[in-house]
Order: structure tokens, then C-alpha cells, then sequence
């Protein structure tokens, strides 16, 4: 996680790309997982965030509804609402954590929020990377389609000059055999 020494704080790309989650469609990351980053309570980080609230539009930070805070709770197996978070959660995305840096202005909060930001920028990276690798296999798949119709396309037209070619030596063969049966008839023919 964050580590002070002399002053630095040294965070892991990892811990934080760990907790970066996807809420409405948006990576958003957790008040209280941002606090434990920034080493103070979750309930002081709210206080600073409401006393400044002009400072996070919708875009920047918004508050879970119920529904998401239980999904949030079922999928990372978070404690109930006993002895758990009383009240629902604000996330952050990557704009409202870049406004926490003014906000928040300790040299823990400045060396994490650069860390924070790095890890934001390698997973829109990493999201790039995917959807980019996604886009190359659906070209891939529509070639692969494309040459199986023309192969069976290719197959049919075989198929067609299969049949015509059956027919023209079926053809042939009939004439051959009437040209084998009048030279029969002229042999034996009387001279």
C-alpha cells in the first residue's frame, strides 16, 4: 500500500489498479479505499470533499445507490452494515481524484495522487490495448467469414460444373456408344 519514508510516499501501481472498480460503466475508486491510500479517516476525506463540493460535478464524484453499494458489498465481500460504512459511499473517478489533490493538501496526499493517476493512465492503457486487440479479432473474424463463403461459393460453383461435366460425359459416352453400335451394324452389314 502507501509507505512514508523521509517524507515519500511510495504506493504500489498494483494495490491501486486493485482497487480501481467499475461502477455505471466508469472507473471509479472507493472514498474509503482512497482514504486508507491517503492515510487519513474516510469520514475527515468526506468532510474536505463536502466543504468543497462545488469542486465535484457529477463527472468528478457521485454517491452509490443502495443497489450499488449492496452489489459492491456482495462482489468484494465487504462487511454489512453492521460495524461496516453507515452511510452510502462517494466514488471518485479519475477527474474527481485529480480535484482531491487540491483538496487535500498533504505531501502523503500529493505522492499518492500522482500514483493514483499513473495507475489510471496505464489501465486506460491497458483498456486501449484490449479494445484495439478486440477490434483485430472482429476484422480477423470477418475475413475468416468472408473466405468460407467464398470457399463455399467455390464449392458450389464446383459442384455445378460437377453436374455439367457428368451430364457432357454422360453425353459423350451415349455417342460413343452409338458410334460403337453402327459400326457393330456396319460389320455386320452385308456387302
Amino acid at each position: 500500500m502507501a509507505e512514508v519514508s523521509d517524507s515519500v510516499v511510495v504506493v504500489s501501481e498494483t494495490a491501486i489498479q486493485q482497487k480501481i472498480l467499475v461502477v455505471r460503466g466508469i472507473p471509479v475508486m472507493l472514498d474509503s479505499d482512497l482514504a486508507l491510500l491517503y492515510q487519513i479517516e474516510t469520514k475527515n476525506l468526506k468532510r474536505q470533499v463536502r466543504r468543497n463540493l462545488n469542486r465535484f460535478p457529477s463527472d468528478f464524484m457521485f454517491e452509490l445507490s443502495d443497489e450499488e453499494a449492496i452489489n459492491l458489498r456482495c462482489q468484494n465481500v465487504t462487511s454489512s452494515t453492521h460495524g461496516g460504512n453507515r452511510y452510502r459511499s462517494f466514488v471518485f473517478t479519475e477527474l474527481g481524484v485529480a480535484m482531491l489533490s487540491s483538496v487535500l493538501t498533504s505531501e502523503v496526499a500529493v505522492q499518492v495522487n500522482i500514483a493514483i493517476m499513473r495507475a489510471f493512465a496505464a489501465m486506460k492503457n491497458y483498456l486501449s490495448r484490449q479494445s484495439q486487440l478486440s477490434a483485430e479479432v472482429e476484422s480477423l473474424k470477418a475475413k475468416v467469414n468472408l473466405l468460407v463463403e467464398q470457399r463455399e461459393g467455390d464449392l458450389e460453383s464446383m459442384n455445378d460444373l460437377s453436374e455439367d461435366l457428368r451430364t457432357e460425359i454422360g453425353m459423350i459416352n451415349q455417342a460413343i456408344a452409338d458410334l460403337s453400335m453402327k459400326i457393330e451394324e456396319k460389320k455386320n452389314a452385308p456387302r
